[in-house]
């Protein structure tokens, strides 16, 4: 069983603008998570923070390739840390197809199945969300979905 799951979304925006979205502690917010402590580059730990629900957590930032690439690692307990790749391909100067691919979840997890399923909803979600902003400037998309 490949314990990965991949979400790819074309976003039509210059990969500039996607990459900027996710490192810029102020535009985080308008597509994510509530708040970044900080600017996501490498060899950084980030808090990010989730007000709506009352929720944070850290993220280790392990790589960043501007405009093309940035890979973390996330998890609540030590032995359910996993990666996520975000990777940026611009076609053209108008749109970028963005792929993100969480790893690492547990093959002898008895919980594996929902665990992938939900992160891979919580993918789509958050593009879709990412998509609504930099396409037609909608923020008010994060936070609601529920389950």
């Amino acid at each position: 069983m490949d314990t990965q799951v991949t979400t790819e979304f074309n976003i039509l925006s210059p990969a500039t603008e996607v990459f900027e979205a996710f490192v810029d502690p102020g535009k985080i917010g308008s597509f994510w998570f509530s708040s970044s402590s900080e600017r996501w580059e490498q060899g950084k730990t980030v808090l990010l923070k989730y007000d709506e629900f009352g929720a944070e957590g850290a993220i280790n930032v392990l790589e960043v390739e501007k405009n093309r690439k940035i890979v973390f690692s996330w998890g609540v307990e030590e032995d359910d840390v996993r990666d996520v790749t975000i990777l940026l391909k611009e076609s053209d100067n108008t749109s970028t197809i963005i792929e993100v691919i969480e790893s690492g979840f547990k093959k002898d997890d008895p919980q594996i199945v929902n665990k992938m399923l939900g992160q891979k909803g919580g993918w789509v979600y958050t593009l879709t969300c990412l998509k609504g902003y930099l396409e037609n400037g909608v923020t008010n998309l994060r936070a609601s979905i529920l389950k």
